[in-house]
């Protein structure tokens, strides 16, 4: 699969960083596909100050997050990296912005909760999966619990292929 372009969405943490590590693998692979490192700016209902300000401080500290990190990119060896950043909530900012970019391949992080946790805090990474036909390659974080597989062999029985004679 030949991709031209990549799409990793970003939000400061070293989670969602974390993507960035597998985009450089395909990336050695593909050097001729451009990264496109996407931010999704949006202010919290509460704030008090002037919206538009608010708005434009978001932005611009979006856009000098971005800007470091394609710059330790291109230190790197990675040239073809592009920065933007959109203004919205993330998982229907970033289903937007792959759209419009025409990315072949979005490559997300995810914290890997399950149960209740994923009900209190949501999942962007979800919530983008059901939102696009664009390919997804999902990072989880190392830490997340593994949970055991439905329709799984329980401990202790070693699963075997059937045989039939």
């Amino acid at each position: 699969m030949t991709l031209t372009k990549i799409l990793v969405p970003l939000d400061g943490s070293e989670l969602a960083e974390a993507a960035l590590a597998t985009a450089i693998d395909i990336l050695s692979e593909q050097p001729a596909t451009t990264l496109i490192l996407l931010r999704a700016a949006e202010a919290r209902p509460s704030s008090p100050s002037d919206p538009m300000a608010t708005r434009a401080r978001l932005v611009r500290e979006a856009e000098a997050y971005l800007d470091g990190v394609a710059a330790g990119l291109r230190e790197c060896g990675i040239t073809r990296v592009k920065t933007t950043v959109w203004y919205g909530p993330a998982a229907p900012t970033i289903v937007e912005a792959a759209e419009a970019e025409k990315a072949d391949l979005i490559i997300i992080s995810s914290h890997g909760r399950g149960g209740i946790g994923r009900l209190i805090f949501g999942s962007v990474a979800e919530s983008v999966l059901h939102g696009t036909r664009i390919p997804i390659l999902l990072v989880r974080d190392s830490g997340a619990p593994l949970l055991p597989l439905r329709g799984a062999v329980e401990a202790g029985s070693a699963s075997a292929p059937v045989s039939r004679s």
